[in-house]
């Protein structure tokens, strides 16, 4: 498993280093100009020395291997300057937003919290409620549990999130006035009365994105557990006088999460993403918010960085997924 793990991550380095190089090249090639609001009003040799502040005077292969030396040297020396009081990147020139003029990465650790508060707490209720949901309606097919877990589940997966969203706002924020339509970004949790208010403002968006994950995860879980429950080692289980929990929850259910794993493992980069449509529509600022602004300043940086940063945890956690199968399953051996 060890020699697995290294092989992976020798491999996931030219691997990144390709998709880095690709986003950079598509954002070069898209429209728009950083300097596009820019009043017209403005001198032609001022707004050359603006482009130039902004580093865009350099040809493009200088400015990838200036970003590649920030991402991967700079950044880091700069955090463990913060964490550890040292001042190793002392003078060193960070990743630079051509929207705020701020640092990128401090932008994100501004925005991080929000995006994990509600999209990791949606998507953690979300498999909470999908996998026991799976298991029963697989272990009950056709039952009426499995008939409306089904009839459920094909409504929160076919439904957009924009449209559920604005449907529980209509319902319970104007309405009947249950839960504040915009979530406020600058509460602070302090006491009881704002741990309550944080609490009322984040039922809606994570009761949607939870109904989106859990409708996908129970589907899985219920398919990969019909699969299984089929099986001759399971016959095999029941004849030899095994209790029908211990064969369902032990033997079962472990091989059932195989398929399950990846699908969450996989969807654990989105988390960090940011649902973009559920956090425009209730108003949450967070990292979804933050790329779809970026796209639409043209700032380059910002984009680059945000969708690298996914590009890793995408490498990452499927890296995660595959060892996981190895705990899950003892056939699967890698070395």
């Amino acid at each position: 498993m060890l020699s697995f793990t290294l092989r992976r991550l020798l491999l996931a380095i030219p691997t990144l280093l390709f998709i880095s190089l690709v986003i950079f090249l598509l954002l070069e090639a898209s429209p728009g100009d950083p300097l596009g609001d820019v009043p017209l009003t403005v001198p032609p040799e001022v707004r050359e020395r603006m482009r130039a502040a902004l580093g865009l005077g350099e040809p493009w292969p200088v400015r990838y291997l200036l970003w590649l030396k920030q991402f991967f040297w700079v950044e880091p020396l700069y955090w463990t300057d913060r964490w550890f009081g040292t001042d190793f990147s002392q003078g060193a020139q960070r990743i630079i937003s051509f929207q705020s003029r701020s640092p990128v990465f401090d932008v994100i650790a501004q925005r991080i919290p929000q995006t994990l508060t509600v999209v990791g707490m949606s998507y953690v209720v979300g498999i909470l409620i999908a996998i026991p949901i799976g298991i029963l309606s697989a272990y009950r097919q056709y039952s009426w549990f499995d008939q409306i877990g089904t009839f459920i589940s094909m409504i929160g997966f076919s439904m957009p999130t924009f449209f559920t969203g604005v449907v529980l706002i209509i319902i319970f924020a104007v309405n009947l006035q249950w839960f504040p339509s915009v979530y406020n970004t600058t509460l602070e949790v302090n006491d009881w009365d704002s741990f309550l208010q944080q609490v009322r403002q984040m039922v809606m968006p994570v009761t949607v994105l939870a109904l989106y994950n859990a409708a996908q995860i129970s589907r899985f879980m219920r398919s990969s557990m019909l699969d299984n429950l089929g099986q001759d080692y399971v016959r095999t289980a029941r004849a030899k006088g095994l209790s029908e929990r211990k064969v369902v929850l032990k033997h079962v259910l472990r091989n059932s999460l195989i398929p399950v794993v990846t699908v969450i493992a996989l969807g654990l980069p989105a988390v960090f993403g940011g649902a973009i449509i559920t956090e425009q529509v209730f108003r949450v600022n967070g990292l979804g918010q933050l790329l779809i602004s970026a796209i639409h300043a043209n700032d380059i940086p910002m984009v680059l960085t945000l969708t690298f940063i996914f590009a890793i945890l995408i490498v990452v956690f499927t890296l995660i997924a595959d060892i996981l199968y190895g705990v899950l399953d003892p056939r699967i051996r890698y070395d």
